[in-house]
């Protein structure tokens, strides 16, 4: 896993650049999912916008999780909700492009087939 890097834009990231994101990863499909926009690949869930369209319920993980909550525990997070899942909340505000990206992709790394894995020229090591 590469390691994950704290904001340094000024500018604010939104759920249209998750959508970005997602769907350039191979067989991403958007769908709704506990009423809000949500991402999967070959019906499994990758990502969904939370309820407060503020933050982003992302499939990760422990060892990954652990070292994106070591970044910054206010931008990356849990609640109760959520423990005994293998998801991580990540919040729009403060979190860079680039982050962004490296999550959606690590989630797309958890739900994606290997063989499609494998022939994602983009892949990271799993």
């Amino acid at each position: 896993m590469a390691t994950p890097q704290r904001r340094t834009g000024k500018s604010r990231l939104t759920f249209d650049d998750v959508r970005g994101a997602a769907l350039a990863l191979p067989q991403v499909e958007e769908y709704v999912c506990y009423g809000t926009p949500a991402f999967r690949v070959r019906k499994k869930l990758m990502a969904r916008l939370r309820e407060d369209g503020e933050t982003l319920v992302v499939k990760v993980d422990d060892l990954a999780r652990q070292a994106w909550f070591a970044i910054d525990p206010e931008i990356y997070f849990l609640t109760d909700h959520y423990r005994g899942y293998p998801v991580m909340l990540v919040r729009f505000a403060g979190i860079s492009a680039a982050a962004l990206h490296k999550i959606v992709d690590e989630a797309w790394q958890q739900v994606a087939p290997k063989r499609l894995r494998e022939n994602h020229p983009a892949s990271s090591a799993s």
